[in-house]
């Protein structure tokens, strides 16, 4: 029954707008660092958890142990669209979705073909010198000895990613404030929608049809018009 509602909204709406989280990725195989595992796994064998490594102080005055972590627990080459992805471009594609809104830095929305994209947190795939901003790829810094230094000045390069103590992108937040305040349709997926400011880019919503697909509960279930509590990519791949 929910899936008929949800395929009659969608079907229905040409300004939709789509806001994903972490549970977008985990059907790609990348795990989610903020979980139950994650942190496990984080403390076990760094001493740290990851809202410590992956913030803009640790990354300063533990360099080298943060790109440890950073190229074993956020680079996911291998990684590849699923469902979710591929139903989202598709979307787009035939004028219904105006904008996907994204907490993962993994790129996979674009693999998937969706061209306007918002990436909140940033994305692995760009890093940039932080004296003469040449950019580099996510190889590059595979690649490098430790830490990675800039080839055209040898100061420190940086991943384009927001870490935790610095501010979203002015221009992707309100770009994404922008959409979802115009938006017909919201859906929400594969967030349990904790992680601020992103979680409360949801308040901006003015429409009558917010839509939340995730696995577990949320605290904004009891405002949306349609929850449904299952994997996201099977979800939409049933309603297109």
């Amino acid at each position: 029954m929910a899936y008929e509602e949800l395929k009659k909204i969608i079907d229905e709406s040409d300004n939709i707008v789509f806001f994903g989280g972490a549970g977008v990725s985990t059907e790609s195989n990348i795990p989610d660092f903020r979980s139950e595992k994650g942190l496990y796994n984080a403390v076990n064998k760094y001493g740290y958890p990851p809202e410590q490594l992956l913030s803009h102080t640790f990354f300063v005055k533990n360099t080298e142990l943060f790109f440890d972590y950073y190229k074993n627990n956020l680079i996911y080459k291998d990684a590849e669209p699923n469902d979710a992805h591929f139903v989202l471009a598709e979307l787009e594609k035939r004028g219904k979705l105006k904008a996907v809104i994204t907490q993962n830095i993994d790129n996979l929305h674009q693999l998937a073909g969706s061209k306007n994209v918002f990436e909140l947190h940033g994305s692995v795939c760009r890093n940039y010198c932080t004296k003469c901003h040449n950019f580099y790829d996510e190889d590059f810094v595979l690649k490098s000895e430790k830490i990675p230094y800039c080839e055209k000045c040898g100061a420190l390069v940086k991943p384009d990613v927001v870490l935790y103590e610095e501010g979203l992108n002015s221009y992707v937040l309100n770009s994404a404030v922008k959409y979802i305040s115009e938006a017909d349709v919201l859906i929400v997926g594969g967030t349990s929608l904790v992680v601020y400011p992103a979680a409360g880019l949801v308040n901006y919503y003015k429409g009558h049809n917010l839509i939340l697909i995730n696995k577990s509960e949320t605290a904004y279930d009891s405002r949306a018009n349609l929850v449904i509590h299952d994997s996201i990519g099977k979800v939409l791949k049933n309603v297109i």
